[in-house]
């Protein structure tokens, strides 16, 4: 899982630098204000990218005596820190330079040059997209989870980011795009300036999503609803439970999930048929899912019941 998300980030990464440093080069020849926020906006995907994997190599550290149960929380924390840069570097930069724009309005100077650079940098962005978007599809294994419910329900925010920015930079890049054709061709000098507006709005709208999200998940988010329902059902075929009073279920990272059950065992258990019963338990819960990594077993303070 961590693999494949890894590979998202890279190949995210892989072309983001480069199609920043061309946008970068086009909006100095053509003066277009689009342009110049959308080199920025892809130097703000180079940067996030690069954070991304600092929170992963970071959160695959293994649990020490200052983190017993690992450091796979980190990855939530860089990913919130990912949301503030796209909100301050790339909307709010964004905005400001197309209010200025707007305000003092210049002609797009050769505008074909940033129309071809905009075209490569959407075959870039579209062929990031689509590995994010095969990692999605292989994640929910055929099931008809649509891609805004994976994006609220997913704990892998290296994905969910990914397939976000990718989306995002398409859409601004048909923003610019329009707003260079609009100023270039047809002389609306404004236009340029409203596009940047947009993107900048586009990217403040992205960041908000990422920000919430994230900030759910450090707040410690429960395993999704058909999680659940497989562990539950994993639980249920255990014949030593009688009495299943809870589940409680925590993300420590994308790839650590740590369940911590309230239940009664039969009461003629001794105390080795009991630790038979938590292995039992713990083996049903990994096969279920195999992001659990800990499991905590508390005696139910309810009366012993005869069947569940």
């Amino acid at each position: 899982m961590a693999n494949s998300s890894r590979r998202v980030v890279l190949a995210a990464l892989a072309g983001n630098g480069a199609i920043a440093l061309a946008k970068f080069a086009a909006a100095g020849i053509s003066g277009s204000t689009a342009m110049l926020t959308e080199a920025i906006h892809s130097l703000v995907d180079t940067a996030d990218q690069v954070l991304l994997l600092v929170g992963q190599t970071r959160g695959e550290r293994p649990a020490d005596a200052t983190h017993p149960l690992g450091y796979g929380m980190e990855v939530y924390f860089w990913s919130f820190i990912v949301a503030l840069m796209v909100f301050l570097v790339g909307g709010v930069l964004s905005m400001y330079e197309g209010v200025r724009q707007i305000l003092n309005p210049a002609p797009v100077i050769s505008p074909w040059i940033s129309l071809t650079v905009l075209a490569v940098a959407a075959a870039f962005e579209g062929t990031s997209f689509r590995i994010a978007y095969r990692e999605y599809r292989r994640v929910v294994r055929g099931r008809p989870t649509r891609l805004w419910a994976f994006i609220k329900a997913s704990k892998d925010p290296a994905l969910f980011a990914v397939l976000l920015e990718d989306s995002a930079a398409l859409i601004g890049i048909g923003l610019a795009a329009t707003g260079v054709i609009a100023s270039g061709f047809f002389h609306i000098t404004w236009a340029d300036g409203a596009a940047s507006v947009a993107v900048g709005l586009l990217l403040a709208g992205v960041a908000w999503v990422l920000a919430n999200e994230t900030r759910s998940l450090i707040a410690g988010e429960a395993v999704a609803p058909i999680v659940m329902e497989r562990l539950k059902e994993a639980l249920g075929r255990v014949d030593c439970i009688t009495d299943l009073e809870e589940v409680a279920t925590l993300h420590l990272g994308p790839g650590a999930i740590l369940v911590a059950l309230t239940l009664a065992f039969r009461r003629d258990s001794t105390t080795d048929m009991i630790e038979d019963a938590i292995r039992e338990i713990t083996q049903a819960l990994q096969k279920a899912d195999g992001r659990i990594a800990y499991v905590y077993v508390r005696p139910s303070d309810r009366p012993h019941q005869s069947s569940r």
